[in-house]
């Protein structure tokens, strides 16, 4: 039965599509004045991340202002019992869903701010690469909550759901035993992910050896990282082994390194006149830093000496390159050079012990 039995039903339902249409409107125009207010703050702000924050929040936050403005002009529609039965059902489970993603797309907003104020491509990137190591990791378990926060608010609106929530609670701990005995995978490295953020074993960027791949970290997730290794190849490691097993980090504290070339040569060989020319090879190439660099002899074989030359380069990639250059331009040297230095196979003859001729 209607509220109003003195007006006709199909006008009680124009008026309520009318006041709904009106809540509607009413709803957008705030949102576009709203946007209109932020964008007018944007443009007068010296951040460039204003812009980012209001295009991810646009969507949701219009769904937002409409859902709220309808649920409160709700209140007043003449519905019979079982419509705002339906009605109270569709809003308990509409409006926190608009509201975890209003939350999500703030979020992943605020992860944006913090991508681009952390910039990686200079130099000194140590504190960007840490900051956007945690944005990453903290921004998907913040996702993970609302979301959960999400669902079980709206599953609080069913009534069934609520009766028996008693008998779900007690439960809990017997389903939660069975639950992570199935799944102890996955909560390890659930786990091991939290920890990472706030250990930092790892970072956005950092050039590592694992399994005797080296690349660098191209995206940490709470389950597992990819890194991009130096030919294309993407190699996908478990979280949790990040946090047992050693692994070569050389970024850690900084992206400088040192780097080591090798030659092997003939034990005649003049070692200071080479260790002279390393010195004009390292100092002439730009991608020495400046920092270090010598030339020993390291071992002593039966027919050939090793040398080592060591040179410093700000980061793994050009120090690679350096270590190439020299090595290069070194054996070109020899080769034109000193070509006493090149290692030869010795024979001695021994005399005839019968004194033949």
């Amino acid at each position: 039965m209607f509220r109003s039995l003195h007006i006709p039903p199909e006008w009680v339902w124009l008026e309520s599509v009318a006041v709904v249409s009106a809540a509607v409107l009413v709803a957008l125009v705030a949102h576009w004045l709203t946007m209109r207010i932020g964008g007018h703050a944007q443009r007068r702000s010296t951040a460039k991340t204003d812009g980012l924050v209001l295009a991810r929040v646009r969507r949701p936050l219009r769904a937002v202002f409409v859902s709220v403005s309808v649920a409160f002009v709700a209140r007043i529609l003449p519905m019979d019992n079982d419509i705002e039965d339906l009605w109270k059902q569709l809003l308990g489970f509409l409006v926190p869903a608009l509201l975890g993603w209003l939350a999500v797309a703030a979020l992943r907003a605020f992860q944006d701010v913090i991508e681009i104020r952390a910039d990686i491509s200079v130099e000194d990137n140590l504190r960007a690469r840490r900051k956007r190591t945690r944005a990453a990791i903290l921004g998907r378990i913040g996702t993970f909550f609302i979301i959960f926060i999400s669902v079980c608010l709206m599953l609080l609106s069913v009534p069934g759901i609520r009766s028996i929530g008693v008998t779900l609670m007690a439960s809990a701990g017997i389903a939660g035993l069975v639950v992570g005995a199935a799944a102890q995978p996955a909560l390890k490295n659930l786990i091991a992910g939290v920890q990472m953020a706030f250990t930092e074993p790892i970072r956005i960027d950092d050039v590592l050896i694992v399994d005797g791949e080296w690349g660098r970290v191209e995206q940490i997730n709470l389950t597992f990282v990819v890194i991009k290794i130096w030919d294309e190849r993407r190699l996908v490691v478990p979280v949790s082994k990040f946090l047992e097993q050693s692994f070569q980090n050389w970024t850690r504290e900084t992206s400088q390194l040192m780097g080591s070339v090798f030659w092997y040569l003939d034990p005649s060989a003049d070692v200071p006149r080479l260790r002279e020319k390393l010195g004009e090879i390292v100092t002439s190439n730009p991608r020495w830093d400046k920092r270090f660099y010598n030339l020993q002899v390291t071992d002593v074989k039966t027919d050939c000496i090793e040398l080592r030359g060591l040179m410093t380069a700000k980061d793994a990639a050009i120090a690679f390159d350096l270590r190439c250059d020299v090595r290069e331009a070194l054996l070109k040297y020899i080769r034109e050079e000193m070509p006493e230095a090149i290692p030869r196979n010795r024979l001695l003859m021994a005399p005839d012990p019968v004194g033949r001729a």
